[in-house]
């Protein structure tokens, strides 16, 4: 009989519960706003692509090619390194083979590619003028780490002004006197040019050529405050 009585209060609970719960009014005077920051700013990062490519009828000979003209272009370019101005790291290395109409393996085909990237564009294309076993694949520009975080301070800081101004705006056209936050996020993007790519035949003995001219574009920092206010 306890154990009745238990069950029974148990569920007289779970029905108040929710009641209760389907009894809570929706929110009310509530508005949803969203606002931008933007900034234009003068792009600091250059990043060059260099890379090669090797065919043959050997994998292992192919590979060996690749590593050696690997090895002389990162060697060249280590020589006028600086970090933050002129950093050199390697990217893809590939090798798949090459089938002919047999559907048999007829040879082998690979690539390698370095990448010179930092701040300092006449030390970057100058090394890469001196590479000779690598030819430019493609010129990217972007903003570094530094210039982004101030610029994002800068857009978000105008998001936010806006949506505090927008916000009070909006309360007095509708009677009220004020607001209160009740949520909000914040989110930034940036755009830019569409890399600018250059392809070159690759000879492996050839002379140095000049540097690339490059000029840099300009990004677009975007930072966008929305979330909702509680009208009073």
């Amino acid at each position: 009989m306890k154990a009745s009585r238990t069950i029974a209060a148990g569920l007289l609970a779970a029905v108040c519960v929710g009641a209760s719960a389907q009894t809570v009014p929706p929110p009310q005077n509530v508005l949803q706003l969203s606002t931008n920051g933007t900034v234009e700013v003068q792009q600091d990062l250059l990043a060059v692509h260099m890379s090669t490519s090797r065919d043959g009828a050997d994998a292992a000979t192919v590979q060996t090619q690749l590593r050696n003209a690997l090895e002389a272009a990162l060697a060249e370019a280590k020589k006028t390194a600086q970090p933050g101005q002129l950093e050199v790291r390697t990217g893809q290395f590939a090798l798949y083979p090459r089938q002919g109409r047999d559907n048999r393996i007829s040879g082998w085909t690979g690539s390698a590619e370095l990448i010179l990237e930092g701040r300092d564009f006449a030390r970057i294309t100058q090394a890469a003028a001196r590479v000779q076993t690598m030819t430019i694949s493609g010129v990217h520009f972007g903003l570094s780490r530094e210039q982004r975080a101030k610029v994002e301070g800068e857009a978000q800081l105008q998001a936010i002004e806006k949506f505090k101004a927008r916000a009070a705006e909006l309360a007095k056209a509708f009677g009220f006197s004020g607001y209160t936050l009740r949520e909000v996020s914040v989110n930034a993007n940036d755009a830019g040019p569409m890399p600018r790519h250059r392809m070159m035949a690759m000879e492996a003995s050839a002379p140095a050529a000049a540097p690339v001219p490059v000029e840099p574009g300009k990004s677009t920092v975007v930072v966008t405050v929305s979330g909702s206010v509680q009208l009073r």
